[in-house]
């Protein structure tokens, strides 16, 4: 059924018929078109421009709706930022724990209104900072987390209560998220209370990120023992970030993006119901992330089609019942990669438009990249700056005050559906190979990102991609790179100090509770029971992140990534 009257139809046949005889030539003739392919980062081919015949099967209800009702494509609100903006939650963390409770506490003081914390490599990888791999690396890219006494002096003078709080934080989420909870307890705030997300998304670490620990069954099984425990003991914390942005910095595609995601989030609503949890009661709390890229008309189309294909899917797929068990709630970050070394004052420009996609495609909360992420970790200046911008685009434009303000245009649409369409294509695949585990197992998502990336940066480095400053409008003496402000860490000083606070608690606590609560972990996990209580315990005992990790690689192995050819 189409929307479309059959006469509009074909009037528009006939017109753009003519229009490609008559008018076209003639312009073409005066103004030759640019010697570039027109096509979205995906590839799609665009056209001149876009009327009712290229969504002449345009059923209103079914692809598009209306705000807050199924398919949701409008948004999962019927008043959208209307009634309420989105988190503007900014990556924080560097350095010692010190550093980053400081860095925190600047970000709220000028408007930040959601926490987002950034943990160094080591932490990443479940390494202790006084673990030989770990030098070099403390503090650096993140903050450095070894106990619980890192966690408490983080959020010292912070009201968990009072926040939520995003952890970038994947094979050693379990053991993060019980440490926000021992802060939580120790500052007299209960469980029911406590807001916020750990991204604990393992799939996407053997796909893109690379930070992964367990075998891909173990690191999932790990994973979804913290969503179910999440689920039952802390219902306003999301305990899952199904991570799109990760697969994206690593070179994806953004419709490879969009259908890795997808792929990812029914393995684990799979996984979950195998455990015997019924779809609606943990649909819910699952969340998204994804990046926003450059190329904005198609990063608008990505966020619409993964609203809508969610939907179908925990729908049709899952039988879920309860409304909010059909949204896609996500977090978006603008994109790491579209920043550049060279001519660092235009990554503020590429910022703006690609947040200002991220808003018109409906995100729940964002993260804008600062001018200074190509060399290191964001100075005040460029973090405020970053902030900055996300508050001009939410109190100056009035692209807040429409709900989905897009919705209509012939071209939007099209991309819309275009982007469904390959995406199906990727997950039908994928669904064939055995789901994603198995997909992972076999590489299949890695070598589709790699043969993405690769193509890409051919296509910069032969000029098809224009990127300003590096391949156009270059500038042989760039003195606005010689002239940024860039945060000084100091990474020797900061590993010192680290490993110092890690020396005297070890020497302060009781030891004997420590091992006492590691055997009991590993006592759980190796008859497969769910490992976020037994971790609980060995937090509040003041175990190391190493320590708990150690054992559970005891338990689970170590994953080595098969070569693929």
């Amino acid at each position: 059924m189409s929307d479309f009257k059959d006469d509009l139809i074909k009037k528009l046949d006939e017109g753009i018929g003519r229009w490609k005889r008559e008018t076209l030539p003639k312009s073409l003739k005066r103004f030759p078109e640019r010697k570039n392919r027109f096509t979205t980062l995906s590839g799609i081919e665009v056209n001149h421009f876009y009327t009712p015949l290229d969504i002449r099967d345009f059923d209103y209800f079914k692809k598009l709706g209306l705000p807050g009702e199924y398919p949701f494509t409008r948004g999962i609100h019927s008043t959208m930022y209307r009634g309420r903006l989105w988190t503007m939650r900014m990556f924080s963390g560097y350095g010692t724990a010190e550093d980053t409770n400081k860095r925190l506490k600047f970000l709220v003081e000028h408007g930040e209104t959601g926490l987002s914390l950034a943990f160094d490599y080591p932490t990443l990888l479940g390494i202790d900072s006084d673990d030989p791999l770990a030098h070099g690396e403390v503090g650096v890219t993140g903050v450095a987390v070894d106990t619980l006494k890192d966690m408490e002096i983080i959020f010292d003078g912070i009201d968990l209560g009072e926040v939520t709080t995003n952890m970038t934080i994947n094979p050693p989420a379990p053991i993060l998220y019980s440490m926000y909870l021992a802060v939580a307890e120790k500052q007299g705030v209960s469980m029911d209370r406590i807001g916020g997300t750990t991204q604990n998304d393992p799939l996407k670490e053997f796909i893109a990120q690379k930070s992964y620990i367990f075998p891909p069954e173990a690191a999932v099984k790990i994973a979804m023992d913290l969503v179910e425990y999440s689920v039952r003991h802390t219902p306003r914390w999301n305990p899952i970030s199904i991570s799109g942005y990760h697969i994206r910095e690593a070179g994806s595609t953004a419709v490879q993006e969009l259908a890795f995601t997808l792929a990812d989030g029914i393995a684990y609503v799979r996984h979950l119901i195998d455990r015997g949890l019924d779809v609606d009661s943990f649909a819910y709390r699952l969340s998204f992330f994804f990046d926003s890229h450059i190329n904005f008309f198609e990063e608008i189309a990505k966020f619409r089609a993964a609203r809508r294909m969610w939907a179908k899917i925990m729908k049709e797929w899952f039988n879920a019942k309860k409304e909010r068990s059909l949204w896609m709630r996500f977090h978006t970050q603008t994109a790491g990669v579209s920043l550049t070394a060279q001519q660092p004052y235009n990554n503020i420009v590429r910022t703006a438009i690609e947040a200002l996609a991220a808003v018109l495609g409906g995100t729940q909360s964002l993260h804008t990249n600062a001018l200074d992420e190509p060399f290191r970790v964001p100075s005040e200046f460029a973090a405020k700056i970053a902030l900055r911008t996300q508050q001009i685009i939410a109190y100056e434009t009035g692209v807040a005050d429409v709900v989905d303000p897009l919705a209509g245009s012939y071209f939007v649409e099209w991309l819309t559906d275009k982007m469904e369409e390959e995406a199906w294509r990727y997950i039908e695949r994928i669904e064939r190979m055995g789901g994603m585990v198995e997909a992972v197992r076999k590489g299949y998502p890695q070598k589709e990102l790699t043969e993405a990336s690769y193509r890409f940066q051919r296509e910069v480095e032969e000029g098809i991609r224009k990127i300003v400053g590096v391949n156009i409008f270059v500038e042989e003496d760039d003195e606005e790179v010689r002239n940024v402000p860039l945060l000084d860490i100091d990474p020797n000083e900061v590993e010192a100090r680290q490993k110092e606070r890690l020396k005297k608690v070890r020497e302060s606590r009781d030891n004997s509770r420590v091992e006492a609560a590691l055997k009991n972990l590993r006592s759980g996990a190796r008859k497969g029971e769910n490992i976020v209580p037994y971790i609980l315990e060995a937090v509040k005992a003041y175990a190391s992140e190493g320590e708990i990790m150690n054992v559970l690689k005891e338990v689970y192995g170590v994953w080595t990534e098969p070569i693929i050819y």
